[in-house]
């Protein structure tokens, strides 16, 4: 009687376990499918976003030679949104955008990225906010292929073409690459595009070129990096 017994309740456990193995099955399938149909769409939204016009340039932070390099971009391109993403100080990209005659009212300084991640988390909503389709990214060899490999992750996870520009350093550069570094980013890139789908971070600190207010920042005092060439211009 205990043998029969036993021999029912594993049966019925076995029932069970190919109930919630196919169920599994299932979901695992519609995942598939989901997952098939994203990827489809998101490829023929970058081949058509491949061939539109340039609609941003997104300037990754660490250098005040990219943000000296967009200023003559935007002279050419003004009806381009430019972001500057956790940049030099705002006063110091003031000052480099009056000195070039630029126009400051399409530029916006984002300062709440702390890192080339976060320049592409706080960035993204922003980009997409715009609704651009395809962007400049403006970095330097010192941040490659990091920043690029990131960057057609994240923004091409949401339809974004990305093309690199690249902004040549003098001096000794202040950022070294390592496998290291670059493969943890690269793997943690690879979740957060799917994450990010769903989580939209905002930063608290955007603030739009022309909108900076040069009284304050002298009152309180400021320095440029000496390759912005602007020390003249503050001391005046």
């Amino acid at each position: 009687m205990r043998h029969k017994f036993t021999k029912t309740l594993s049966t019925s456990s076995l029932r069970k376990l190919r109930k919630q193995w196919r169920r599994l099955q299932k979901i695992a399938c519609g995942l598939c499918l989901i997952f098939s149909v994203w990827l489809i769409f998101t490829t023929i939204t970058l081949v058509w976003a491949s061939s539109v016009p340039v609609d941003a340039f997104f300037v990754l932070g660490g250098s005040i030679r990219r943000e000296i390099y967009v200023t003559q971009v935007t002279k050419k391109y003004p009806q381009v949104p430019v972001l500057i993403s956790s940049g030099s100080q705002a006063p110091c990209i003031w000052l480099i955008f009056q000195r070039e005659a630029a126009d400051l009212q399409n530029v916006w300084l984002e300062n709440c990225a702390d890192s080339t991640f976060e320049n592409f988390y706080y960035g993204i909503p922003i980009l997409r906010q715009w609704g651009v389709h395809k962007v400049k990214l403006v970095t330097s060899p010192t941040h490659l292929p990091r920043a690029k490999w990131m960057a057609q992750i994240l923004l091409g996870a949401h339809g974004i073409w990305v093309e690199p520009d690249i902004v040549e350093e003098q001096g000794i550069p202040g950022n070294y690459e390592s496998r290291l570094k670059t493969g943890l980013d690269v793997t943690r890139s690879l979740f957060w595009a799917v994450f990010s789908h769903i989580v939209r971070p905002e930063c608290s600190n955007v603030t739009r070129l022309a909108e900076v207010d040069m009284q304050a920042w002298q009152s309180r005092g400021f320095q440029c990096e000496h390759q912005g060439g602007v020390g003249n211009l503050i001391r005046q």
